[in-house]
């Protein structure tokens, strides 16, 4: 990932100070309600919703307008707002609001900041274990402050691959997804975007997902490309805010070439 030539090395490190700033403040909001009492309300898109979310993106919206007006952001629960800046921030409150309701600790704050639609800082926080992982362009991708890598695994057969729920799938997507994991050496549920922070430190080897909104990824992808992976939508185009949520991680270009002909194969 190539650092836009508009964009410095001083810039960027401003940004990811600024972004794991928002993360350390906003950690407390979302532990509180963790195993708390909740108001659950269901969104159009049948997925939960709940004042942890609304506190939480609320806060983070309030911190960039007031250091960053001129930016804009795009967040789950309140949409966009000068969404035509060159800046623009990506808000996920709480990736992971089903864990998160269940009292499953692997759901995660998710900051993206994109620079004319490309995203060139990710932040992946997890509130209850005190992870947190951050990338950015020409940068190595680091956990709590430690540089981390993917697992180097070149093969399908040898690889561990994570998707968030069979329930993701729909139709095509979930017999292209069986195919893949068939051919894999484990396959494992649950995690969200932690299953992607587990893809960048080398536990996990592959992710694949689908239904996915532009929101859930983007703060994924510099930090698995910092990492030395590969983040592509099912048909090995990068990912932008026009993607369709089919998300395929790997931990290397010849793990994610095997993972493509079997999806590729199958969806045809």
């Amino acid at each position: 990932m190539q650092t836009s030539a508009a964009l410095s090395a001083q810039q960027l490190a401003e940004y990811s100070s600024f972004a794991q700033t928002l993360a350390d403040q906003v950690r407390p909001l979302s532990r509180k309600w963790f195993r708390h009492p909740l108001s659950i309300d269901t969104k159009a898109d049948e997925s939960p919703v709940t004042q942890a979310d609304r506190e939480v993106e609320s806060a983070l919206r309030e911190a960039i307008a007031q250091h960053y007006p001129q930016h804009g952001i795009f967040g789950e629960e309140f949409g966009a707002q000068h969404a035509e800046a060159d800046f623009v921030w990506s808000l996920d409150p709480i990736d992971g609001t089903r864990a998160f309701i269940s009292g499953n600790p692997l759901w995660g704050t998710l900051l993206a900041l994109l620079h004319r639609g490309r995203p060139v800082l990710g932040l992946i926080d997890i509130p209850m274990l005190e992870e947190r992982w951050i990338g950015a362009s020409d940068s190595p991708a680091r956990l709590n402050g430690e540089t981390c890598q993917v697992s180097g695994c070149t093969e399908l057969r040898n690889a561990i691959l994570y998707a968030t729920s069979p329930d993701i799938f729909e139709g095509a997507e979930l017999a292209a997804f069986d195919a893949l994991t068939g051919a894999a050496r484990m396959r494992r549920y649950g995690g969200d975007c932690y299953s992607y922070g587990l893809l960048a430190s080398g536990h996990v080897d592959l992710v694949v997902e689908a239904g996915l909104q532009p929101y859930d990824y983007l703060a994924l992808m510099p930090v698995i490309e910092g990492a030395g992976g590969v983040i592509t939508d099912w048909s090995g185009q990068p990912l932008s805010l026009e993607s369709q949520g089919r998300v395929v991680a790997a931990a290397t270009p010849q793990l994610h070439r095997q993972a493509m002909r079997v999806l590729g194969a199958a969806m045809t």
